[in-house]
């Protein structure tokens, strides 16, 4: 790896995108391995879909979106190499000491745990991705990224389910695990954290700005908040289907661990992968004529599935449940490529990872903390009257996220090209009087 007089990265930045992407895969290995086994740590603890929508929802998010903004300043800050290491370590070890415990609360601790060290990793990761490539190829690089999550899914499912099902839940959590702590010595022997700005034509010429200043800049700019609002009700819709349909699965249609498990490996990894690079490629094509298609590919990724969900829902044939699937899962993750490129563009360099970080924040805490949650406790609360459907309908009512993510990204490209206009133009360095 070397780099030329201006300090970019001249070679290597393919296998420091690669090393990143495959920390993101292990990322949604540790975090949606818990989906697949949800039956057997329901069966093990005696728990209610509601404390199942708290384990995968608010117990992990709330963590892992909190602590995202701390580190995300501390990414503007320091090297994000190291950074990324140290989460990832974290995180991989909580993993292993998911399938060690021995009661509900140690179950929950550990998920909380690992939820604080996957927050160390996305805006760093996302920022160093944006270093490395010039604008006009950051929504494809950012999607290759986000094909991780795809990825992971696939592995988790796959891999999860069948572990699971030979050998117990717990040998699923302590070998998803052991990749990540791998992957640490990998990236601390052949990645650098590449120089800010490299790719934008300009290094920073500022000090990273206090939280405060991001969060100014980021309520001015109405595209910002438009889109934020598109990406936290996808995540609404995307984790609450990601973290249950495992299970209406298995309850609906009576299907196996393994065979949930290939089937959504199948649907939410190969199909998802391929939409996730797909949505960044062409938002990045069509982009270069008309910056407004980096919001015009999200809303279209959430309206796509609106017209199958009840079909695959509320279908009794599992055939037709399964197919339906595929658009809803397959897109869960299509927004991510450009929404990272957007938001990027709306701040200053040194305040990218603390901007990326405030996005998961929403998203999280509204997708991944409250998603999971809607769907165990509506179930619940219909159970009496829709007996063991209650689940179908449950998951049904909660695409109405998807509604609003086709408001909120359609919104936000009516002011995404006067608001990238006016932080570029803001951005600019001082004129010399020299």
């Amino acid at each position: 790896m070397s780099a030329d007089s201006t300090g970019r990265f001249v070679g290597g930045r393919n296998w420091t995108l690669g090393v990143l992407t495959s920390i993101y895969l292990v990322n949604f290995i540790d975090r949606q391995v818990m989906a697949i086994l949800l039956p057997q740590v329901k069966a093990e603890f005696d728990l209610s879909d509601t404390f199942l929508g708290l384990l995968v929802g608010p117990t992990f998010a709330f963590f892992y979106a909190t602590m995202g903004l701390p580190l995300a300043l501390l990414a503007d800050r320091v090297n994000r190499r190291r950074l990324i290491a140290a989460s990832l370590a974290l995180f991989s070890a909580m993993t292993i000491a998911c399938g060690l415990v021995a009661q509900f609360w140690q179950l929950a601790v550990a998920r909380i745990l690992t939820g604080v060290g996957e927050a160390g990793t996305g805006p760093a990761s996302q920022t160093m991705i944006t270093d490395l490539y010039p604008p006009q190829r950051r929504g494809r690089a950012q999607a290759i990224y986000a094909t991780g999550a795809n990825l992971g899914v696939l592995v988790a499912f796959a891999a999860g389910g069948a572990i699971a099902q030979a050998w117990g839940w717990r040998v699923a959590f302590i070998v998803a695990g052991l990749p990540g702590l791998a992957l640490t010595v990998v990236l601390l022997a052949t990645v650098r954290d590449p120089p800010r700005g490299g790719n934008d034509g300009a290094a920073p010429h500022s000090d990273a700005p206090a939280l405060a200043t991001v969060m100014r800049q980021l309520w001015r700019s109405r595209a910002f908040r438009y889109t934020a609002l598109g990406a936290c009700s996808t995540c609404f819709t995307a984790y609450a289907l990601g973290s249950f349909f495992p299970l209406f699965l298995a309850r609906s249609h009576g299907m196996s661990t393994s065979g949930i498990g290939i089937a959504m490996a199948l649907i939410m990894g190969v199909c998802g992968g391929l939409a996730t690079y797909a949505a960044g490629h062409f938002a990045d094509r069509l982009g270069r004529n008309d910056q407004r298609w980096y919001s015009y590919v999200p809303a279209i990724a959430a309206l796509a599935p609106l017209p199958l969900a009840p079909l695959c829902f509320l279908a009794n044939d599992t055939g037709i449940a399964l197919a339906a699937a595929v658009v809803p899962l397959s897109l869960t993750a299509a927004f991510i490529g450009p929404t990272i490129t957007i938001v990027q563009r709306l701040v200053p360099l040194r305040s990218r990872a603390t901007a990326v970080a405030t996005l998961i924040l929403i998203d999280n805490i509204v997708g991944l903390g409250l998603g999971p949650q809607f769907v165990g406790m509506a179930s619940d609360l219909w159970r009496p009257a829709l007996g063991e459907d209650s689940l179908r309908y449950a998951m049904l009512a909660a695409m109405a996220g998807s509604v609003v993510s086709v408001f909120g990204f359609a919104m936000a490209a009516r002011h995404l090209r006067g608001d990238i206009a006016a932080c570029e133009a803001g951005a600019r360095p001082p004129a010399s009087n020299g």
